[in-house]
């Protein structure tokens, strides 16, 4: 027969049983799920050491329970997501992004798991996974999608069999992210007493390979955009000289350019069809050269005579760029329409590059040309006073150092030769 020391509910109980001993202590109602929770351990044995080991258990554990540590949420990893996702404030377009890693990949494999039973073996497992096949199948042969329904040949009806596609690193770094956050959030609200993702191994980040048009492509670029029209070969141009991000650009407003000054003031941005502050949350003043000021000043005369020839009076606070559906400049140009049309006419040309990369000719012509690390992550909208560009364009920074060597080596004084 089982002996037990006999313990209130909420002193908790220590029960012998099949040669061991079950230590338990009620700890309260679930603050989410409204259940009641108990904290449980097995101690091996039943000998006079073993029922020591028990007593100290028990406790432990009315410790934990007058700390307010013990009451572990039972509530899932899908319903913590839903709970960070309300309570973030994150930009709109990222929420998007969220929601998609959420719905297609979080939830299904481990959205059912209580967060109290997480662990970082158990995360580093289904990330592991994820780098394995983006699907977590199991390794076996099968049809992977169906364009018919009912018996079919498979062959005429166009089903494919399923082919293994990991997922990049770069996602599952994302994916770590949004656990982390809502782990980490779930660690807050004493749901759970640590967050196991701060210790959990993510695939390590791939270093940034900025891809740069040479000199002889910017050229031909810069000269097929205007050959193109005005305003596109205008809006390649700005790109070339500021390295002005995609959003910044297409959000750009007359109001912003001090043409006395010669500077572009840069408070907004573009994003998701909505005028945002900058990526990185600062404002920044981009110097500009003699040639990039008279061609923004020809921009604005051809959109204040486009505008008044529309009946409408020209304003500052018109866009510098729109495309053909608003010629009133009161929108800006899509930014997925100047992706396109850059992307088309790269292509057209034979050089195999994107808009970015225009970003990165920017910075990597400026730190070639000796201009200190400082200014130019200024220029980009670097924050950490350069540590992001160092990390991005470590390559240009080492052969600036190398110029750098040289430069002052020329100017050294001459070592005598003092042989015998």
């Amino acid at each position: 027969m089982a002996a037990t020391r006999p313990d209130s509910r909420r002193r908790g109980n220590i029960e012998e049983r099949n040669g061991a001993l079950r230590v338990r202590l009620y700890s309260g109602i679930d603050p989410v799920t409204g259940k009641q929770v108990y904290l449980r351990a097995t101690i091996h044995g039943t000998d006079e050491a073993a029922w020591k080991k028990a007593d100290n258990k028990l406790a432990e554990f009315r410790t934990q329970v007058l700390r307010q540590r013990s009451v572990s949420s039972s509530v899932t990893l899908g319903y913590a997501l839903d709970e960070w996702m309300r309570v973030s404030e994150i930009e709109d377009s990222t929420r998007k992004t969220y929601d998609g890693y959420i719905e297609r990949t979080i939830r299904p494999a481990i959205g059912d798991v209580a967060v109290k039973k997480l662990d970082a073996r158990t995360l580093e497992s289904f990330y592991t996974e994820l780098r394995r096949c983006r699907t977590r199948c199991d390794g076996k042969p099968f049809i992977e999608a169906h364009k018919a329904v009912g018996e079919h040949d498979c062959v005429t009806k166009g089903c494919r069999a399923h082919k293994c596609k990991p997922m990049a690193a770069s996602t599952v770094r994302q994916i770590h992210a949004i656990i982390s956050g809502t782990l980490g959030a779930a660690e807050r609200w004493d749901w759970i007493s640590s967050n196991p993702a701060r210790i959990a191994r993510r695939p390590k980040q791939k270093p940034p390979e900025p891809d740069p048009p040479t000199s002889a492509e910017a050229a031909k670029l810069a000269e097929e955009a205007f050959r193109m029209d005005d305003d596109w070969g205008t809006l390649v141009w700005l790109v070339m000289t500021t390295g002005m991000r995609r959003g910044e650009l297409v959000g750009l407003r007359f109001s912003c350019i001090d043409f006395d000054a010669e500077v572009i003031d840069l408070r907004r941005n573009w994003v998701g069809g909505k005028e945002k502050d900058t990526k990185t949350h600062q404002n920044r003043r981009i110097a500009l050269d003699t040639e990039t000021v008279v061609l923004l000043k020809e921009q604005r005369d051809r959109v204040a005579e486009r505008v008044r020839r529309l009946g409408r009076k020209f304003t500052d606070d018109l866009f510098v760029f729109s495309g053909t559906r608003t010629p009133d400049h009161t929108q800006p140009y899509s930014p997925n329409a100047v992706t396109q049309r850059y992307k088309d006419m790269a292509t057209r040309l034979g050089i195999d590059t994107h808009l970015h990369a225009l970003r990165h000719y920017s910075a990597t012509e400026l730190l070639s040309a000796g201009i200190d690390l400082r200014t130019v992550a200024g220029r980009l909208g670097h924050g950490g006073g350069g540590a992001t560009t160092l990390r991005v364009y470590a390559a240009w920074v080492a052969a600036t150092d190398r110029k750098a060597a040289e430069v002052l080596g020329s100017r050294m004084p001459k070592r005598i030769n003092r042989r015998p």
